[in-house]
């Protein structure tokens, strides 16, 4: 379990399909303190840290992972927002956040507003009435709170700081994230089934 507070940005420094992909990442911390097999979320996505050194960690995604979310479109080069999982006593600053990613969003557009960028996206037609104004939402493994939303499209506010720490100064129309929605709106909705 994570809470979308991204805690470092790596960079992806290998891609190596065997019949899994293992992914290696590069860190800005000491990765060596990482356990093996311990959970870590990649752009939201929680994956399993198969093995590490000082400042790197390498994990597999499977062909379903590849498929449902954006690591399938990674390069050598590209960023990665990183957190590692809540521990128990741990303050929860953003929302619960699970790491299972429903599917994909695309930005439409990208505008300063003020020092913030306003950016809007439109999300898989299945997952919309999950998404709510004032709601949370979690793209690319950051909380987020939603602050409009029209038929697919939903809106989002990003703040000079999280610009700062996080991808999201690169999002530009066309940009894809991996997108989690609410898991209480998840169940709620199921319950009314």
């Amino acid at each position: 379990m994570f809470t979308g507070i991204v805690t470092a940005v790596g960079r992806v420094a290998g891609i190596e399909p065997r019949g899994d992909t293992r992914i290696k990442i590069a860190t800005p911390f000491d990765a060596s303190a990482l356990e093996i097999g311990a959970s870590i979320a990649c752009n939201g996505c929680c994956l399993t840290v198969a093995e590490k050194g000082k400042d790197w960690f390498a994990v597999t995604a499977s062909a379903e992972t590849l498929a449902k979310t954006t690591l399938g479109q990674w390069k050598v080069g590209d960023t990665v927002n990183l957190e590692r999982p809540l521990k128990v006593g741990d303050e929860l600053g953003g929302h619960i956040v699970l790491g299972h990613v429903d599917g994909v969003a695309e930005a439409t557009r990208v505008v300063p507003e003020g020092g913030s960028l306003r950016i809007t996206f439109n999300a898989p037609s299945e997952l919309a009435k999950f998404i709510a104004p004032k709601g949370s939402i979690t793209l690319d493994g950051v909380a987020l709170t939603v602050n409009e939303t029209n038929g697919t499209g939903f809106g989002v506010n990003i703040i000079p700081h999280t610009a700062k720490v996080t991808t999201f100064a690169n999002a530009r129309p066309g940009t894809r994230m991996n997108l989690e929605v609410d898991v209480l709106a998840r169940y709620v909705a199921r319950l009314g089934q």
